[in-house]
């Protein structure tokens, strides 16, 4: 199947691409898109793998599916655009930051930064109708991200996975972690993120890694 996806991840996720499943996946989105308002706008559903280069890739964190509140989700897992309001999330994920590291929240919730840095911005299920959290789970998403971690982890190693949640956690279950730094915390969610995602320092933690295996540190 002919997917606009970024060549190097395209040769990657070549045999996800070609599967049955796969295709039943894309007929489900197709129609989806066609009768329904759905998130991100169709351009953008692959837009986590065109901003980061296989080659590039530093550092993975794994939301679970796009916003679905109008002109919020942009392809990325916990980025909005430049001038639309911060969701709950990322208000804390930038609170920790600053915390952590001492820069000020930015004044753009757009996360193209992290993911041109080598950040893969990686959500489990890439579609979403609007007003309906969840509502493209369990249609195959899964497993196609279950195959992109998986092949990164096979490809690469000195990768930071920073795993929010439990969902997040599973997800990465099968990443060797004496090869790759592997962070784990509780969701930044306000149900959950006083419950040890404030403190728990990832961005430091992530750059300090990436410093001592020689490269170069993501500025957050």
């Amino acid at each position: 199947m002919d997917v606009r996806i970024a060549s190097d991840w395209k040769e990657l996720l070549a045999e996800e691409f070609n599967s049955e499943y796969f295709a039943t996946l894309t007929d489900f989105v197709r129609a989806e898109y066609g009768s329904r308002t759905i998130y991100p706008k169709g351009a953008n559903i692959f837009r986590a793998f065109d901003k980061c280069p296989l080659e590039n890739l530093k550092v993975v964190i794994i939301g679970q599916d796009p916003y679905h509140g109008e002109g919020q989700a942009n392809g990325l897992c916990f980025s909005v655009g430049d001038g639309v309001q911060f969701p709950p999330s990322l208000i804390n994920i930038f609170k920790e930051i600053e915390s952590d590291l001492g820069i000020p929240v930015p004044q753009s919730g757009n996360l193209d930064r992290w993911a041109e840095q080598g950040v893969l911005l990686l959500n489990s299920v890439l579609t979403v109708r609007a007003g309906v959290a969840a509502s493209h789970a369990g249609r195959g998403w899964e497993r196609f991200t279950d195959a992109v971690v998986k092949a990164v982890a096979s490809r690469k190693e000195g990768v930071v996975y920073m795993l929010w949640g439990s969902y997040a956690q599973k997800k990465a279950a099968e990443v060797d972690d004496s090869r790759n730094l592997v962070l784990r915390a509780v969701h930044p969610s306000p149900l959950s993120a006083y419950r040890g995602f404030f403190g728990c320092r990832h961005f430091s933690k992530a750059n300090d890694y990436l410093q001592s295996i020689g490269k170069t540190p993501i500025n957050w």
